[in-house]
């Protein structure tokens, strides 16, 4: 009998520690659908399980612990690992996410790097015609040897600057309602800013690299399958 509680004791804690420490995204998603925190995904983002018996898991969440059930309880705690999965999957299609969470940015390098640059540049320099003009310092410091050119400037910038806005503002919109919200990135974190702000700056630039991640992503995951 000892013996036996000794054992599962010893499951337990491996168990507890290898999702934790390897598995987080198995974790957060069933805790976001089982606590119905799915309005407020940040509640359920550092969710960590507490506990794990034969009927169910405990985690703790946001300083809030919640019991998720097991339907059937387990007969055995070899089991965990594809009841886990399981719920892993139930609460992607029930939350319409994608398996695949992203917790990283990846910076514009290379090309993406130089239109990066271009962009926020002609952002800046466009925001106002008075930029454009003697007196400001994009004139004074460069525009000046060019004064033909910061005369075609002025007369272009609202031609220029409110549709180049109002595409990129929809862009980030896209983003953020689309692939960061599949890809469980909490709303108004640093992350998600981070992403919101690069794409409304590069546009799709912003798009490959996240798809790009999300691909790299996936290929791990398939690796850990075996």
């Amino acid at each position: 009998m000892a013996n036996s509680e000794s054992q599962d004791a010893a499951a337990k804690k491996r168990i507890i520690t290898h999702m934790n420490a390897d598995h987080h995204d198995s974790v957060f998603l069933p805790t976001t659908h089982s606590t119905n925190t799915s309005a407020k995904p940040s509640s359920a983002r550092n969710a960590k399980i507490k506990d794990i018996s034969l009927h169910g898991l405990t985690v703790v969440a946001n300083g809030k612990t919640h019991s998720i059930a097991f339907n059937p309880p387990m007969t055995s705690y070899r089991e965990a690992r594809e009841r886990v999965v399981a719920m892993d999957k139930d609460a992607v299609t029930a939350l319409g996410r994608s398996d695949i969470t992203v917790t990283e940015y990846r910076l514009p390098r290379g090309f993406h790097a130089v239109v990066f640059g271009a962009a926020l540049m002609t952002m800046l320099s466009f925001f106002r015609a008075g930029n454009f003009v003697p007196g400001s310092y994009l004139y004074d410091y460069l525009l000046v040897y060019v004064p033909s050119f910061a005369s075609f400037c002025y007369k272009i910038q609202p031609y220029v600057f409110y549709p180049m806005i109002s595409i990129h503002l929809a862009e980030a919109v896209h983003m953020a309602r689309g692939r960061l919200r599949r890809h469980s990135v909490v709303p108004g974190t640093s992350l998600w800013w981070t992403w919101v702000a690069s794409n409304f700056i590069e546009g799709i630039g912003a798009m490959q690299r996240f798809d790009a991640l999300v691909e790299r992503k996936k290929a791990d995951k398939e690796k850990q399958k075996h």
